[in-house]
């Protein structure tokens, strides 16, 4: 149950500090089918924390339990630093004539692909007795925020206060980071 709190907490900050919401939000505003977005959107993240779940299994064997440690506090790390790098605009997708679904199952899959939440997803379970359900963590944690993108579409974002929401998030991500890794080289 662990993991699965920690993967939600994690990929929730992770995403509201990233693109993928602002891609779910053009994507919302422009198909003006939730539904199909919201469908697209969430088999997308299962897919891609699912592929980080595996990536962490697969690490986890060959890791020591302090590495494993220091693995999550480079994440974190990582984490951090890129929260505090602004974020250009996703590609609006107007080229792509597959529908709300295809469109927002691909174009979320890709654009997620390998990005902070993963890698913080692929880190909690190669510490976790429990892989998968950092992977459903990590995937509920990444759907809080998509969805209510969806819902409320492109414009809401310009009223959300994003560069402090990122800068608050890099700030934990980099105290909790620091914690770990001092923590995982029995510096404290």
């Amino acid at each position: 149950m662990d993991a699965l709190m920690a993967a939600l907490v994690a990929a929730a900050l992770a995403q509201a500090s990233d693109k993928t919401p602002w891609l779910a939000g053009m994507l919302g505003t422009r198909f003006a089918r939730p539904v199909a977005a919201i469908l697209g959107t969430a088999l997308a993240l299962a897919l891609g924390n699912t592929l980080a779940a595996l990536a962490g299994v697969l690490v986890a064997h060959e890791m020591s339990p302090n590495a494993r440690d220091l693995f999550l506090a480079v994440a974190l790390i990582f984490a951090g630093v890129g929260a505090f790098s602004p974020i250009k605009p996703p590609d609006r997708l107007a080229g792509w004539k597959t529908g709300a679904f295809l469109t927002s199952l691909l174009g979320v899959f890709i654009l997620a692909l390998g990005d902070r939440s993963q890698f913080i997803t692929a880190a909690i379970t190669a510490r976790s007795p429990s892989p998968w359900l950092a992977a459903a963590g990590a995937t509920i944690g990444t759907l809080a925020v998509n969805i209510p993108a969806i819902l409320a579409g492109e414009e809401a974002r310009g009223q959300l206060p994003i560069t402090a929401v990122r800068i608050a998030v890099g700030v934990l991500f980099l105290l909790v980071g620091v914690y770990l890794a001092l923590g995982a080289i029995r510096l404290i």
